[in-house]
């Protein structure tokens, strides 16, 4: 869901665990870069189970992504992928935390 304008857009993620981010792209060919999360930032990464992302095409499907400064809401194109990202996710903002050490 977009950040200033609260409309679903369907976006490319891309996950680097050697830059440690979470970059999204308006499509597959990653010619536009939209943003970038970094690992650091990421507070939690959680099922919306409140449905509290307004509007969303599928509730079941979406998740949280929350950083010190934004929350995203994201939705995924299956449950399995849902399951996936968001393992992917915690696991990449969790390992991040390996390096401060």
């Amino acid at each position: 869901m977009g950040g200033k304008i609260k409309s679903w857009k369907k976006r490319w993620f891309v996950f680097d665990r050697l830059r440690r981010t979470l970059s999204y792209y308006v499509d597959k060919h990653e010619t536009k870069l939209k943003g970038v999360i970094y690992f650091q930032a990421i507070e939690e990464v959680y099922y919306d189970h409140l449905r509290s992302a307004a509007k969303s095409p599928n509730p079941a499907l979406t998740f949280c992504v929350k950083t010190h400064d934004r929350l995203y809401y994201v939705m995924a194109p299956s449950a399995e992928a849902m399951r996936i990202w968001m393992d992917v996710i915690v696991t990449g903002a969790e390992g991040y935390t390996q390096f401060l050490n």
